[in-house]
This record gives structure tokens, C-alpha cells and sequence, in this order.
């Protein structure tokens, strides 16, 4: 294929633009977090396995969970068993239980790891459940603020415990890049459903991660909900806690709100909320200052004077 030298100036000025970043990075730990979503074709699949590739060329140690929902919502409807969500989380009776069984431990994963054999990625699947990653316990019923008719059963759903991070590392260490289905168990051997951004969001704490960067469907972080311009291009934790108290969190963004709140106060530096529906998303976040999403800290006062710069003027762009 023939390219231009003014496409071949641009690809050389993108490639040294980045390297600052590839030094950042290298050898440092990114937990990626996918909702089911993206994996909804095998190009959206393959086009997220690329930048994974990519990551994983230059030295970033690359973990991703991944979740279901669309998927497991779609086999439910097919077998006759009713979804039920509330306050943005899944409830799990024994058939969803099941459902969410083949869909992230068989359906989702399975496609992931063949599109990494595809482009050459080395992959490994794992699950909560294998080797003891994640320890949970059986959620009890809940008193949510906002849902009337008392304490909430969530039924078949895992609250974590502890992340054996020893189970990660061991595969990192080996070269590969582990792709986790967020299902677990309890002592007993009972199966338990986990959101899948409290699974990346201990991960990533357990691993002492650079980065979690949970991938979605929203643009990032939205300043109101039903306006996909008023995207908030950075945060702290105070302001997020605030936008959750004025309720300007989509139903969907409030268990997100949950898992990078438990991040960074477990010591992760920087929080990334993008779209995957946004070209090549991962790797703009990653490798530019601009970004495409929202990124949230533990204190905006921390963030060099480049990304508050940066974040400030893509807020100016219409």
C-alpha cells in the first residue's frame, strides 16, 4: 500500500509523541475493564484485542476483565428467564445464575481468547473461581437508598474478600495476559456473580496497578446524563461523590462510581472512564494527553499542569 509523505510525516510525529509515554509505562501494570458490549461482534472484539496487542508490544503488563450483561441479558430472554436490575446491578437467582455461567465463563471469554490467538496476543482465560483469585462471600440482603420495598436479595451475588494477586502475577511474569471472567465462589464451592468493575477495581488494587481504565459505552463521565456533550473530561473523588449525591449518575455509571472510588482509595493513581465506541480509544487515552474520556483522581490538585491543560481544552471543543 502506498502512503503519502505527508501520512508518513503524521504516523513518525504520532510514533515520537508517544515514546514519552511508552517509558512512562513500560513494565508497569494497566487493568482494563470491558462490559459486554464491546465483545457484541467479532469486530469489536478483535478491534479491542489489537490495542491490547499493542500494549502488550511495548511493555505494559495488561490484565482485562471482562463482563456479560448484554449477553447474559439476551440467553435469559432466550431460556424464559426473567433479568432483574436494580439500582444498576444484576440480581442472581439460581436459573440467571447459570445463565451468567456460560455466558462469561464460556461465551464471552471463550471469543476473547480466539481473538487473541487470532493476533498473535498470548492470553490465558481465568475466571474468579481458578486457583483461588478471588475470595467472596454470599452478599446479604441490602437497604439501598432510592429503592423502596426494603432490604434487597441479590440472591447469587459474591462480595469480595481478598484478590490472591500471586495467581496474576505468576502469568504476567510468564509473558501472557490474563483474561478474567468476573464469576467466583464462596468456601464452600457455592458459585457467586460479581460485578465485573468490583472485580477489575480490587484487581487492580492488588496488583498496585498504574492504571484501571473501565471501557463503556458512555463518552466517560457525563456532567448530566441525558446530554452526551457534557462530557466531564476530569474529576476527583470529591466531585464524584457529589455528582452521586445531586444524582447526576446514570443508573449504569453508579456501580462504576463505586469501583473507582474503592481504586484509588486502594492506592491506584489514575482512573480512566472511555468509550468503545470511540476509535482506537484505549490507546488514545494511553498515549496522548488529550484522551477520549474521563479521568478521575484522588485530588485534582495532583494532576500535572500538561493533563489539567490538556483536559481543559478539550472541554473548550464543541
Amino acid at each position: 500500500m502506498m502512503h503519502t509523505r505527508g501520512e508518513r510525516a503524521i504516523a513518525v510525529t504520532a510514533l515520537k509523541a508517544a515514546v514519552p509515554y511508552i517509558r512512562m509505562f513500560k513494565r508497569k501494570v494497566f487493568v482494563v475493564k470491558a462490559g459486554g458490549a464491546v465483545f457484541a461482534s467479532e469486530a469489536g472484539t478483535h478491534a479491542l484485542v489489537e490495542q491490547l496487542s499493542i500494549l502488550h508490544e511495548v511493555g505494559i503488563h495488561t490484565v482485562l476483565v471482562h463482563g456479560g450483561g448484554p449477553q447474559s441479558t439476551e440467553l435469559a430472554r432466550a431460556l424464559g428467564v426473567p433479568a432483574q436490575i436494580v439500582d444498576g446491578r444484576r440480581i442472581t437467582d439460581e436459573p440467571s445464575l447459570q445463565v451468567a455461567t456460560m455466558v462469561l465463563n464460556g461465551l464471552v471469554n471463550t471469543r476473547v481468547l480466539a481473538a487473541c490467538r487470532d493476533i498473535g496476543l498470548p492470553a490465558i482465560g481465568i475466571s474468579g473461581v481458578d486457583a483461588g483469585l478471588i475470595q467472596a462471600h454470599r452478599r446479604p440482603p441490602m437497604t439501598l437508598s432510592g429503592v423502596a420495598g426494603g432490604p434487597v436479595d441479590f440472591g447469587f451475588v459474591g462480595d469480595i474478600d481478598r484478590v490472591d494477586s500471586d495467581v496474576l502475577s505468576k502469568q504476567i511474569a510468564a509473558g501472557f495476559v490474563p483474561v478474567v471472567s468476573p464469576l467466583s465462589a464462596d468456601a464452600s464451592g457455592t458459585l457467586l456473580n460479581i460485578n465485573a468493575d468490583t472485580v477489575a477495581a480490587a484487581i487492580s488494587v492488588a496488583l498496585k496497578a498504574e492504571k484501571l481504565i473501565l471501557i463503556t459505552g458512555a463518552a466517560g463521565i457525563l456532567d448530566d446524563p441525558n446530554d452526551p456533550a457534557s462530557l466531564v473530561s476530569y474529576l476527583d473523588l470529591e466531585d464524584l461523590e457529589q455528582m452521586r449525591d445531586d444524582g447526576r449518575l446514570a443508573a449504569g455509571m453508579r456501580p462504576k462510581a463505586e469501583a473507582i472510588r474503592l481504586a484509588i482509595g486502594g492506592g491506584v493513581q489514575r482512573v480512566h472512564v472511555i468509550s468503545h465506541e470511540v476509535a482506537d480509544s484505549l490507546l488514545l487515552e494511553v498515549f496522548t494527553n488529550e484522551g477520549t474520556g474521563t479521568l478521575v483522581v484522588a485530588d485534582t490538585d495532583t494532576l500535572s499542569p500538561a493533563e489539567q491543560a490538556a483536559a481543559e481544552e478539550a472541554e473548550l471543543v464543541p
